[in-house]
């Protein structure tokens, strides 16, 4: 759906941010409502929405349960 919204969970990224749970929930918010940039009428409730996948998608990110990783031996 969002080409670009990149995987924020190891090992696709070791160390995502809030800024970049933020960034992908805005290119979720411009996709899901078909615009940019909202109105004037619009911003409150776009940038509501942007703050509220953002926080979601921390506490997503922070409760996954992911395997070990193996170590590579040498």
């Amino acid at each position: 759906m969002c080409r670009s919204i990149k995987t924020l969970r190891p090992p696709y990224t070791e160390d995502a941010t809030s800024e970049d749970s933020r960034a992908a929930a805005l290119q979720y918010v411009r996709k899901v409502a078909g615009m940019r940039s909202p109105s004037k009428a619009n911003h409150e409730a776009f940038d509501a929405a942007v703050a509220q996948i953002a926080a979601v998608t921390d506490e997503l990110l922070a409760s996954l349960v992911l395997p070990a990783r193996a170590t590579a031996s040498r």
